[in-house]
């Protein structure tokens, strides 16, 4: 019985055994066979009826257009987060995103105990001062004429500066909630303080609603100065050369493509992000209230004249966000090849790619064929 047991573990072990096997050498099949789609075959007549011709890139002049994509942003000097110093119950507002706000205008009201038991403890530290004060001149009229010592005369003097130290204190901590300390008096004691705007510009969050209480750590509003708001623009590492400070640009949204906004780059980052991108910042030459933050913006710079190789804009092709052309390997075999796209000038297109020159033979005209039979093949295999 012990003997078939054996036996029959070994028979199965070998079989997940030739199962792996198996796999492995689908998977390598797989990933030879994706390999191969990169390499596409055509004989004289499709090449004929799919209109496909072969040529050379040009070494050119290049002076046209530099293709930019981003978004409006604001700096953030121009970005204002208010919160209040004091926790509250939110009395009043009447604030809603996208409201234009001027500087002073009152945005919301907040009341609570502590904001009466601040002021009612500025005027009695005022009170205690002025009594303070008086002693300590009495005080220093008596110790002149030695009718008092000096130690009474050095704590009087020590008891008004604490007066005093405490009464300012308490009228900052007034200043600091919107109260000015000139004008409290005990008939105008105030449950409740206002929220005012620092700056000009609109409401861009409203973080709070009427009888939420807040703490100090709450943003309970953000503004934002639109004299400040800028465009900024992401630039391939390869177009970074062709870009400086103070070059125009020229700005327009998809919705509204004909309407053109002016612009100059201010800053240009040298620090590259995973996509190996720059960011460009620019300023508006006259800020459009159309101009949301965060609205997706693109960019045309006009770039200087330069030599490079360049292809019509058919030869090229796009797949998952990459950029490819065809070249031509003999008897009908074309290699799809991985190029970086530059500037479009006249219908042509700058690539740079590895092992492309100008004596590169490659597609320069229907390239979406020869795309267009890779994934047909893929997907019959699939």
């Amino acid at each position: 019985m012990k003997t078939y047991l054996i036996a029959g573990i070994c028979i199965a072990l070998l079989a997940a055994c030739g199962t792996s096997s198996e796999q492995k050498a689908e998977v390598h099949e797989k990933q030879d066979s994706i390999k191969l789609q990169e390499v596409v075959s055509f004989n004289d007549s499709q090449l004929r009826n799919a209109g496909v011709e072969v040529g050379t890139p040009d070494l050119e002049n290049i002076s046209g257009t530099l293709n930019l994509h981003g978004k409006i942003d604001v700096p953030p000097q121009s970005t204002v987060s208010l919160s209040f110093p004091l926790g509250g119950y939110l009395k009043s507002t009447s604030m809603l995103p996208g409201m234009r706000v001027r500087k002073g205008q009152v945005l919301g009201e907040l009341e609570d105990m502590q904001f009466i038991q601040l002021q009612q403890d500025y005027l009695t530290a005022k009170e205690k001062f002025t009594l303070a004060e008086s002693e300590f001149n009495r005080q220093r009229d008596l110790n002149a004429t030695k009718a008092s010592s000096d130690k009474v005369f050095q704590q009087a003097r020590a008891e008004m500066e604490t007066q005093r130290i405490l009464t300012h204190a308490l009228a900052r901590k007034l200043e600091v909630i919107g109260i000015s300390p000139s004008t409290l008096t005990p008939g105008n004691i105030s449950k409740s303080v206002a929220i005012v705007s620092p700056i000009n510009g609109f409401v861009s969050k409203v973080n709070v609603n009427v009888g939420k209480y807040t703490a100090p750590t709450d943003m309970l509003f953000e503004l934002v100065d639109p004299k400040d708001i800028h465009l900024s623009l992401n630039v391939f590492e390869k177009d970074l050369h062709s870009l400086s400070v103070g070059q125009h640009v020229t700005a327009y949204t998809n919705g509204e493509p004909d309407q053109k906004f002016q612009a100059r780059i201010i800053l240009i980052t040298r620090n590259l992000d995973q996509d190996r991108m720059a960011e460009v910042h620019c300023h508006f030459e006259k800020y459009d209230p159309a101009l949301v933050p965060g609205m997706f913006v693109n960019g045309e710079v006009a770039v200087s004249n330069k030599k490079a190789l360049t292809v019509p804009e058919e030869a090229i092709v796009r797949w998952e966000n990459s950029f490819y052309v065809f070249t031509d390997g003999g008897s009908g075999k074309f290699e799809m090849i991985e190029v970086k796209p530059g500037t479009v000038s006249g219908g042509k297109q700058q690539i740079e790619g590895p092992g492309i020159s100008g004596d590169t033979k490659l597609v320069v005209k229907n390239a979406y064929a020869l795309l267009m039979k890779i994934k047909n093949t893929e997907e019959g295999e699939s």
